[in-house]
């Protein structure tokens, strides 16, 4: 059978590991094309417009996946991570925001609540209902599981020396093209959650656009967790899964002499994120750490883009020269 995965929202982090489950349940995967602007607008028209642009563009992949007649569409649940924090509204709902906005894909989607103990595998329990959707054994899911942890792993692990998410995903699949970082160009941090920054409509390939700067660009998602889970310094508590994620990152990367700024890229509309964004402004003025907010939508244009990134980097060139 052909399941279809959303290339939207987590794909950008736990894809290697989907793609290794099912393959490895001898299943064929099969991933949306990557947005352009005709499938956002589909999106757009099936989804109400007053949620954020992640959601707008998730459902649009959904109606590309139906489009391919895929026979099922991967549309998890996830709810909390460790027992102590949950993941956005947006993910608690997602099963019921697709099924409500693309009525077709109901009866085609695969759907239950993921619980993860820890961030980087998974427990079978997780995933039994598959069991009964796919019609294999527990002993087969938890073999295929295990495959699926240790290739999430590896990714993880290319991901920890800097590269970014397809960088890694071809080094997972044996094809290495390690990341460009130029010694001596300025380093900045682009934070944001991966759905944000890997899409390219929606970053409007912000990475790409940075390092034809010549700027080296670092994610929260190219650090370790453990690392970025207990920042030198506590600062406010933080109970959404990927907004500690980034906001402990910030907490972290604040202290570190060799980044030159930081870039916080936000869909408009974003609840965790109006409340963490004032937290990057405030704690980048007490670190005295050139700061600045990119806030996206549907609407946004590659112009304004442009024009916000060469003026920041412009900035950090010029303090830069008349600090040494």
């Amino acid at each position: 059978m052909t399941i279809g995965i959303p290339r939207a929202l987590l794909y950008y982090y736990y894809f290697p590991l989907w793609r290794s489950l099912f393959t490895n349940l001898g299943h064929q995967v099969v991933v949306s094309a990557p947005t352009n602007g005709e499938m956002l607008e589909e999106g757009i028209k099936q989804t109400v417009s007053e949620i954020c642009v992640p959601i707008k563009v998730y459902n649009s992949h959904v109606i590309e996946l139906l489009k391919k007649d895929v026979d099922f569409i991967f549309v998890p649940r996830f709810v909390r991570n460790n027992g102590r924090e949950w993941y956005c509204p947006k993910f608690l709902g997602l099963p019921e925001l697709v099924k409500y906005s693309i009525p077709e894909a109901k009866e085609k989607m695969i759907s239950f609540d993921i619980h993860p103990k820890i961030d980087d595998t998974f427990d079978a329990k997780d995933f039994l209902p598959l069991c009964d959707y796919l019609n294999v054994s527990k002993r087969d899911l938890k073999n295929a599981l295990k495959k699926a942890n240790e290739d999430f792993l590896k990714f993880r692990a290319f991901m920890e020396k800097g590269y970014d998410f397809e960088r890694a995903l071809s080094a997972l699949d044996g094809i290495d093209n390690p990341p460009p970082f130029k010694k001596g160009a300025l380093n900045i941090l682009l934070i944001g959650y991966v759905y944000n920054i890997y899409d390219p409509l929606v970053s409007m390939n912000i990475i790409q656009k940075l390092r034809d700067m010549n700027v080296n660009v670092y994610t929260f998602d190219m650090l370790n967790e453990k690392f970025i889970r207990n920042p030198k310094e506590k600062g406010k508590k933080i109970y959404w899964v990927f907004t500690r994620k980034i906001y402990n990152t910030v907490r972290r990367m604040l202290l570190d002499d060799e980044i030159d700024g930081i870039i916080h890229l936000t869909a408009f509309v974003c609840g965790p994120d109006s409340v963490v964004g004032k937290l990057f402004e405030l704690d980048c003025d007490k670190y005295q750490k050139p700061f600045m907010t990119i806030r996206v939508d549907e609407h946004t244009g590659h112009g304004h883009l442009q024009t916000r990134i060469e003026a920041f980097v412009d900035m950090l060139k010029y303090k830069t020269k008349n600090a040494m």
